[in-house]
């Protein structure tokens, strides 16, 4: 199951704070909402960060949003992280970027083997998945949120329901998983039965982010998955503080995150200024590899898709990836045979 309300749901709380203050319903209104939050205090000795990289990202905060595949609410580990998204904070112009990085990639697990990043949470939870993400991609991740898919359906719901435009080729393969996001989650959605854009709600818009099988495969997917996440984030807008205050009583109990409440209401000057400029999925170029039977998206090469990341996301122009970041790009040269 996929899922992408996390960065939603960071969102949604911004607007709730926001508005909360903005109405003069104060402090106590704040720390009421972020109370529900499930917060978790992960060491730094757990993440791990290449040496030298964080002096280089510098003016930039980069939030992991991890969306994991649980039917039993276990957020911590023994889940994959069937999404995971970038939020990329350019502090000084408050310019956020999105990038999605495909769950198949075949990247090495921090002290562990090659291996799809999807199981880096299922293995050792946020620590090893930030940490995977850091020493891979040279970034310097030291927060994270995660969600259960679930609470995509509850969102979605919440807001009453996405547009969204549905193609001939997505109407044969969503009903399918609308049939085992009921059964999963004990809603009884209907079908969707037509094409062209229309209003889904939240069994549907799951349904929709999770087909994989049309043209595009994964890399499709995580295009429908920040399609809904925009589109949520755009009715949310809307909302009147009443409705929003109902969403966040909901869903805030469902997130769990290192993000603690001091830290969001020392930002909350600044928020009211973030914007979304970009949204995009990672790595750029990428060819499928079969090893040992199992079927992997193999960045080509992960050192030229670590330079095009900085140079797009960061603004680091002629980036010059780190030893560790070559070294690793050598490995899965070695296992794919993909050096172009």
């Amino acid at each position: 199951m996929k899922t992408f309300g996390k960065i939603i749901l960071i969102i949604l709380l911004i607007l709730i704070i926001i508005l909360g203050i903005g109405t003069g319903i104060g402090i106590w209104y704040v720390n009421d909402k972020l109370g529900k939050l499930n917060y978790v205090e992960i060491s730094s000795d757990d993440i791990k960060v290449t040496e030298g990289i964080e002096e280089k990202m510098n003016g930039y905060r980069t939030i992991a949003v991890f969306g994991v595949d649980s039917r039993n609410n276990e957020l911590v580990k023994g889940t994959r992280s069937d999404c995971i998204i970038l939020a990329i904070i350019n502090e000084k112009s408050k310019e956020v970027k999105l990038t999605s990085v495909y769950r198949d990639t075949y990247l090495e697990l921090t002290g562990r083997s090659l291996d799809k990043i999807t199981h880096a949470y299922a293995y050792g939870g946020a620590a090893l998945a930030i940490s995977s993400l850091n020493t891979n991609l040279d970034l310097n991740i030291k927060e994270f949120v995660t969600v259960n898919f679930e609470s995509v359906v509850d969102i979605v719901n919440a807001v009453g329901g996405v547009s969204i435009n549905i193609t001939s080729e997505e109407l044969k393969y969503i009903n399918g998983y609308i049939d085992e996001i009921n059964k999963v989650t004990g809603n009884i959605a209907s079908y969707v039965t037509k094409t062209g854009k229309q209003t889904l709600n939240g069994v549907q818009a799951l349904a929709y982010g999770r087909i994989r099988y049309t043209a595009g495969g994964d890399y499709k997917r995580t295009e429908r998955m920040r399609d809904i996440m925009m589109a949520v984030v755009d009715k949310a807008k809307k909302m009147s503080i009443t409705q929003l205050n109902k969403l966040a009583d909901t869903l805030l109990p469902k997130v769990y995150t290192n993000i603690n409440s001091g830290e969001i209401i020392s930002l909350i000057p600044q928020l009211a200024s973030y914007k979304i400029i970009d949204s995009t999925g990672w790595p750029y170029n990428t060819k499928g590899a079969t090893i040992s039977g199992v079927w992997y998206g193999a960045p080509v090469t992960l050192e030229t898709n670590v330079r095009e990341l900085h140079e797009k996301a960061y603004g680091q122009t002629d980036y010059e990836p780190s030893e560790k970041v070559k070294e690793i790009s050598q490995k899965i040269i070695k296992k794919t045979g993909y050096s172009k």
